[in-house]
C-alpha cells in the first residue's frame, strides 16, 4: 500500500497509522519545526512544502491519500474572532484527490466543517467514489479527552467501513506524571481567584474526570485547563508536555525535539493517535478484500 499524508503537522495521525502496521511512503507539511520532529521520529520521507505550490504529478501512483488540513476557519471558536469563513486549503486537498484519483482518500477535520456546504460537496461528491462520513468520532472512546472529529473516507469500490468499537478507555490518572516539569504562570492564581471572566476547567484524576479538548495555544493559556494535583499550590497545575501528548495517545517514545511551546501547538493541532490506528486498520481490511 502506497500511502501519503498531507498537512501532516507533527505526525500524530501518522503515529496511529504506523501503529496499525501501515508503512507511510511520504508526508507533507509546511511547518519546519513539525518536519524536524517528524524526521526525528519516523523513517519515511518527510517533505517540507507549501501544498498550495506543490504539483500533483509526483503523486500519481499513490494508493491512499490522507488529508488533515487545518481546521481553524471551521471551528466554532472562530465565531468569537469573526474568522469562521472556511479557507482555500481544502481546494488544494481536492486538487490532489481529483488529479491523482487514489484508490482511497481520507479526510480529517472538525465537525464544524459540515457548516460549509461547498467544502462538504467537494469532499463527498467526487465522481467515481463511494464516500462514508463519520461524525462525531470521539477521542474519549480511547482517551481521557473530549475531542470530536469528522472523518470522511472515499473509496473506488463500495465497502462497509466500520465505526470504532467502544473499549476500555485510558483514564486520566493513567496519563499523570509523578514529577511533571511544569511552570505555574501568574494567570493561574488570577483565574482561580476570579480576576478573569471564566474560571479554569479543572479535571480531577481521582474523580475519573476527562480533560477538555487539547488546544494548540495551550502554552499561552495554561490557566484555562488545569489538572487537580495536591502537590501544587491551590491544588491545581497545568498539564506537562508529556501529559498533553498522552491525552492524544502519543507514545512516550515519541520525542519532541523542539520548544515546549511548539510541542503544545503541534499536539493541540494533531489528530488523536487512536483515530489513525482505527483508520489504518480499516484501510488494511479494505485492501485485503480488494
Amino acid at each position: 500500500m502506497n500511502l501519503k499524508s498531507y498537512f501532516s503537522g507533527g505526525g500524530l495521525f501518522d503515529i496511529g497509522l504506523s501503529m496499525s502496521g501501515i508503512e507511510i511512503t511520504e508526508s507533507f507539511e509546511i511547518d519546519e519545526t513539525c518536519c524536524k520532529v517528524q524526521k526525528k521520529n519516523f523513517s519515511h520521507k518527510v517533505t517540507c512544502v507549501d501544498l498550495k505550490e506543490k504539483l500533483v504529478i509526483s503523486d500519481m501512483e499513490t494508493d491512499v491519500m490522507v488529508f488533515t488540513y487545518p481546521c481553524t476557519k471551521y471551528s466554532t471558536i472562530s465565531d468569537i474572532h469573526g474568522c469562521r469563513t472556511g479557507d482555500e486549503l481544502f481546494l488544494h486537498a481536492f486538487r490532489h484527490m481529483a488529479i491523482a484519483l487514489p484508490e482511497v482518500f481520507v479526510i480529517e477535520n472538525v465537525p464544524g466543517m459540515r457548516a460549509f456546504p461547498v467544502v462538504m460537496e467537494a469532499m463527498t461528491k467526487l465522481p467515481g467514489y463511494y464516500v462514508t462520513t463519520f461524525c462525531p468520532i470521539k477521542t474519549e472512546t480511547w482517551l481521557p479527552q473530549r475531542r470530536d472529529r469528522l472523518i470522511i473516507i472515499g473509496s473506488k469500490k463500495s465497502f462497509n467501513w466500520r465505526e470504532p468499537e467502544k473499549g476500555n478507555a485510558v483514564k486520566l490518572k493513567h496519563i499523570v506524571e509523578k514529577h511533571p516539569n511544569v511552570s505555574l504562570p501568574k494567570a493561574i492564581y488570577q483565574r482561580m481567584n476570579g480576576v478573569y471572566r471564566d474560571l479554569p476547567i479543572i479535571s480531577d484524576p481521582d474523580k475519573n474526570d476527562i480533560a477538555p479538548t487539547a488546544v494548540a495555544h495551550y502554552a499561552k493559556d495554561k490557566s484555562t485547563r488545569l489538572i487537580a494535583d495536591k502537590n501544587f499550590p491551590l491544588g491545581v497545575r497545568p498539564y506537562s508536555v508529556r501529559e498533553y501528548a498522552r491525552l492524544q495517545g502519543v507514545p512516550d517514545s515519541f520525542e519532541f525535539n523542539c520548544s515546549d511551546t511548539a510541542a503544545y501547538r503541534m499536539i493541540g493541532n494533531g489528530v488523536s493517535c487512536p483515530v489513525g490506528l482505527w483508520v489504518g486498520n480499516e484501510l488494511k481490511r479494505y485492501f485485503s478484500k480488494n
